[in-house]
């Protein structure tokens, strides 16, 4: 009886004839006693014209994960097109009548947002991911996975996961194409939808490799899991794998391997998890910063222009500040990004922010033509939808939109329930939601009417201002400016917000979520705020001022205070005038309120309770800096800064006299 080795190698040979004869590539595969060499078709590009490191990473890729097929993005229209009519007889996208080049996507619904649980930062040591939480606390601040630990998962889940798909090898540049302030990253995957999202979030393509020449790039390795032919059919013909999913993280070696979902930020690498997780890895090593931050330029009627930075946890607005419509007479904004901002300070010591996305990736409940009318004339075209619900006329909703729907459009659900009404209950008795309450949205940044012209500045927007916030229905007022550097850096890192439907957490309770970060620091958060302390040692630099607001703070009767939306131009404007050095602040135990008459309230429809927006109730205060100093001492423990330790004792100080 021949030997195994003789047999495989007979197998390889009759392996290579029938490759060659096909005009297949050849892999060897590592491992076996004979470098058994495995075939593959490739429909799309050229491997040899690739420089030697990414096609190193797709011969790696495609050995472990044994694609039939791989296609090399070349970023051009006509390829695109290719992608979505071929997902469109797949019956993965769906058109959306009304509209030119618009898609519905439904997955399946164990399926629908990042799941955090999951999210996985591997490092030698677990310090090096996330501070050492006090004894019998749980951390809150990243998962840490062993890189011994971590191999074994990448071995148990991805040889063999691609057979019978295509592999699409995705070059991008995150930032525009050859821009100081960008990066490049190639995606690997299994997934054409991530394909075709790609395309909207990055610039995909040929002039990415160009630029990258034989320059470093963030592997992004993808897989939804699913080998043809599957044991069970795809439900909503979206393949994935909840019980196995995975998304990890190598910051050492610039790594991003992600199982089993297909869902935006589980599989669109280049967004959070190249963005912010992997970019603040490289953002402290080469001093700069990787935030999840919005951009957003702002001109007063005398034509003076000022760029800002906000930072809110998912869900909590960003995308409707980024696109404001405001209402002070001869005020105009315009959006830079909605999501993650890239800062380097230039030269001349000015902090200097690009979006490193050219796409917006937004929720789409709550939006509509009252809350962000930008965000809705974006959206009319050229836009993939997930998880919304649809009118038999072709057109789209989500709640929301009910005013701007006809009252007898019929709707059918993501969940496919037809004629759906807002009373419709479940089999339990609970309401039956018309889209996903993370349904989402991915359009194109250049369709937005207010994109700011220098949003593809290759050297960035100069940022006068960094602004944290979250939903606080008591307590928290308006808006305050911190009362130095370390002060602002303090508001940061004490953000507290209701959960979102974002990730996997119930709504409503009020979390810790550190300068909007949380789910995507990349490495020890500690670590983080020293970076951060530390640009106040250079003295050459011209720091931003730090704020803090809150649209959402409540009255005894559960009614929001202040009206929100394009009136929040009223706050920006204080802002601005405070940038500009005007002397419209009065400091307070927990930093400079707004004087008395100084924002300006003028036009407002309603009359707010300005004394209750502002009100600073000692017993709240008190309660919030213990929260925090617990917060402080069980998850970052002794990683915490002594500079942030001493701003939460005078806080605390501060408020004790008030």
């Amino acid at each position: 009886m021949p030997s195994l080795a003789v047999n495989i190698l007979r197998r390889s040979t009759g392996l290579i004839k029938t490759a060659l004869a096909n005009n297949h590539r050849l892999f060897k595969m590592p491992g076996t006693m004979c470098n058994y060499a495995r075939a593959f078709s490739v429909v799309h590009g050229n491997l040899d014209n690739l420089q030697p490191s990414v096609r190193k990473f797709i011969v790696d890729s495609a050995n472990l994960c044994q694609p039939d097929k791989v296609h090399i993005l070349d970023g051009s229209v006509e390829e695109n097109k290719k992608l979505t009519k071929e997902l469109v007889e797949m019956g993965v996208l769906r058109p959306i009548r009304k509209y030119e080049n618009n898609y519905l996507c439904l997955t399946d619904p164990k399926d629908v947002a990042r799941v955090e649980s999951k999210t996985l930062i591997s490092t030698p040591s677990e310090r090096e991911t996330r501070p050492i939480t006090a004894p019998g606390v749980k951390g809150k601040l990243g998962q840490w996975f062993s890189p011994k630990d971590l191999e074994n998962a990448v071995q148990e889940r991805f040889p063999g996961c691609m057979k019978g798909r295509t592999m699409y090898v995705i070059p991008f540049s995150m930032g525009p194409v050859g821009s100081p302030l960008s990066k490049i990253g190639i995606e690997i995957t299994d997934s054409s939808y991530v394909a075709v999202n790609m395309y909207i979030m990055t610039r995909v393509g040929g002039k990415v490799l160009d630029v990258l020449g034989d320059g470093e790039f963030v592997k992004c390795l993808h897989s939804v899991g699913q080998p043809l032919p599957m044991e069970k059919p795809a439900v909503n013909n979206w393949p994935c794998n909840p019980e196995k999913t995975m998304i990890a993280h190598r910051p050492a070696s610039r790594e991003i391997i992600s199982f089993g979902s297909g869902y935006g930020g589980n599989s669109l690498l280049g967004k959070k998890c190249f963005a912010l997780r992997i970019a603040s890895c490289i953002a402290r090593d080469e001093g700069w910063l990787a935030e999840h931050m919005l951009i957003l330029g702002i001109t007063n009627p005398q034509g003076v222009k000022r760029y800002v930075c906000a930072a809110f946890p998912s869900a909590c607005g960003k995308t409707n500040l980024a696109m404001m419509n405001p209402t002070i007479p001869g005020y105009k904004v315009e959006c830079v990004g909605d999501d993650i901002a890239w800062l380097k300070f230039d030269k001349n010591g000015v902090l200097r922010a690009i979006n490193p996305e050219s796409g917006f990736f937004g929720v789409a409940p709550g939006t509509s033509n009252k809350t962000n009318p930008m965000a809705m004339a974006t959206i009319k075209k050229n836009t993939i939808f997930t998880n919304i619900a649809v009118t038999d006329d072709g057109d789209i909703f989500w709640e929301g939109l009910e005013d701007q729907t006809p009252k007898d459009a019929k709707i059918t659900s993501w969940l496919h329930h037809e004629n759906w009404h807002k009373d419709m209950k479940n089999a339990e008795g609970k309401p039956i939601a018309a889209a996903h309450p993370n349904s989402r949205f991915c359009t194109p940044a250049k369709q937005c009417p207010i994109i700011d012209p220098q949003w593809e500045s290759s050297e960035g927007v100069p940022i006068s201002a960094f602004i944290f916030g979250g939903r606080r229905p008591q307590g928290v007022p308006l808006v305050y400016e911190a009362l130095d550097w370390k002060h602002g850096v303090y508001i940061g890192a004490s953000v507290r917000s209701e959960a979102t439907a974002a990730a996997e957490h119930a709504g409503k309770e009020v979390m810790h979520d550190p300068f909007a970060m949380r789910p995507f620091f990349g490495y020890n958060f500690g670590d983080y705020l020293k970076h951060w302390l530390s640009f106040e040692k250079k003295k050459e630099l011209k720091l931003p001022k730090v704020f803090h607001v809150n649209w959402f703070r409540k009255d005894k009767n559960n009614k929001f205070l202040w009206p929100g939306f394009g009136e929040n131009s009223r706050v920006l404007d204080w802002i601005i005038r405070r940038c500009e050095g005007e002397d419209i602040a009065e400091k307070s135990a927990i930093g400079y309120l707004p004087k008395k008459g100084s924002l300006n309230l003028d036009g407002l429809e309603s009359e707010v309770n300005y004394k209750e927006l502002f009100d600073t109730p000692k017993d709240f205060w008190e309660k919030e800096v213990q929260e925090i100093r617990n917060y402080f001492n069980e998850q970052v423990n002794e990683d915490l800064p002594k500079e942030v330790a001493d701003e939460l004792a005078s806080l605390e100080q501060r408020v004790s006299k008030m």
